[in-house]
């Protein structure tokens, strides 16, 4: 089963992360938001940036500029965790 992963990052570190199941059915922005709710933090602007980035690559990162209220972190990072994906290989003949 696919997982939402958050991270918030402060000065290069982790300082807090939450997970919650991400079913094919739910919303991201739901999951996202109840998490965020879960974490004591604001619900971030979800922008076409953050939209793209998630469909391309299965992550994005909010930072401070993305929230309507004062955040006490550097950025937001949410990222897919699946499981039983298989691991994507590089088609770079030099890295083997």
């Amino acid at each position: 089963m696919t997982s939402l992963w958050v991270r918030e990052i402060r000065r290069h570190r982790i300082v807090r992360s939450e997970t919650a199941p991400l079913a094919d059915d739910a919303s991201l922005l739901d999951v996202l938001g109840a998490l965020c709710a879960r974490m004591d933090v604001p619900r971030p602007l979800f922008l076409a940036k953050h939209a793209r980035e998630w469909a391309q690559f299965g992550q994005t990162f909010f930072s401070p500029d993305h929230f309507v209220e004062s955040v006490s972190f550097d950025r937001l990072e949410i990222e897919r965790i699946d499981p039983d994906a298989k691991k994507a290989r590089s088609s770079d003949p030099r890295n083997g």
